[in-house]
């Protein structure tokens, strides 16, 4: 399984410290035995104004990669999706059950540390989820958002309820107030989801600060520009801080399988950016003399024998 991934985070414009952490675990990881094919990718958002946010994310992301060491799940019966599910959910409630047990035994008198924590087990069919908060994961396909995952924030649930619209949330000063996190009570709900994925098809993770900044509206044409994970991410990083940047950035932007063509294109187009159109040029100028020289050659040689 041929998988692309790119990660970057970024202070912002605003914060003293980045309270955002990230883990992507590819094949080659170190004591790797849940999958033979694919990546996990973790990203976690330390609650601003609690207590050590930058130590629950840091945390969080550590305890998700535990989760590495577990055999892989027995085969699904057909029709179920469940598979990594349980082992997902599990790792995530054993992140919130510590921190909770961590902020009882050392934080006194002040907000408990708190983080969000979402975790993509990706594998070469299907992408299995778990999310408590409101970093975001998006299912991407041919430039267009597929589905993506709920937040837990106050204004989400407003508009779940009916009390405020789509656009009004989006521009609302309390959109950052999460309504779900680990580590601030001892018990929590992890919502799951088993999203079916093709060649081709690309995930984005990320942190309120991109998603406050920047509308869906705005991050999705970037996906329709045959862009590389590793030219999208920083991409996305300036555009939020353009934007105001006022919280701590966090992209982590995969591509599933893509073709030999594309990954032909995007390296070509790189290397011309790197060294400069007129090398480009002058290499493929060589190349196109060569193959003409041996066709005449050849040609020549051919007539000559009859």
């Amino acid at each position: 399984m041929r998988l692309e991934v790119a990660a970057q985070t970024d202070i912002g414009r605003r914060k003293r410290k980045n309270e955002d952490f990230y883990g992507v675990f590819q094949e080659d990881t170190p004591g790797l035995s849940l999958f033979r094919e694919g990546a996990l990718l973790v990203v976690a958002d330390g609650l601003g104004g609690h207590t050590g946010g930058e130590i629950a994310s840091k945390l969080a992301v550590s305890l998700a990669k535990d989760m590495l060491k577990q055999p892989p799940p027995p085969p699904a019966e057909p029709g179920e999706d469940e598979a990594f599910l349980p082992i997902i959910k599990d790792v995530i409630l054993k992140a919130n059950d510590n921190i909770f047990r961590t902020n009882q035994e050392l934080v006194k008198n002040r907000l408990p540390m708190g983080t969000t924590l979402l975790v993509a087990l990706v594998t070469p069919r299907k992408v299995y989820i778990g999310n408590v908060g409101d970093t975001r994961c998006y299912h991407i396909r041919d430039g267009e958002i597929l589905t993506k995952t709920q937040d837990h924030s106050w204004v989400d649930e407003q508009v779940q309820q009916g009390l405020m619209s789509k656009s009004e949330a989006e521009s609302d000063s309390r959109r950052n107030i999460v309504t779900r996190s680990i580590g601030v009570h001892p018990v929590v709900d992890v919502d799951t989801y088993v999203w079916h994925v093709v060649p081709g098809d690309t995930l984005l993770l990320c942190t309120d600060g991109l998603v406050n900044m920047c509308k869906d509206a705005e991050i999705i044409p970037e996906f329709r520009k045959n862009l590389a994970p590793a030219e999208i991410a920083p991409r996305l990083i300036a555009m939020a801080n353009d934007n105001g940047g006022r919280d701590n950035i966090t992209v982590v932007v995969a591509d599933i399988s893509p073709s030999t063509a594309t990954v032909f294109r995007r390296r070509l187009r790189a290397f011309s950016r790197r060294r400069g159109a007129g090398i480009l040029w002058f290499l493929l100028w060589v190349l196109w003399s060569a193959l003409m020289v041996a066709l005449g050659y050849f040609l020549a040689t051919g007539f000559g024998d009859k």
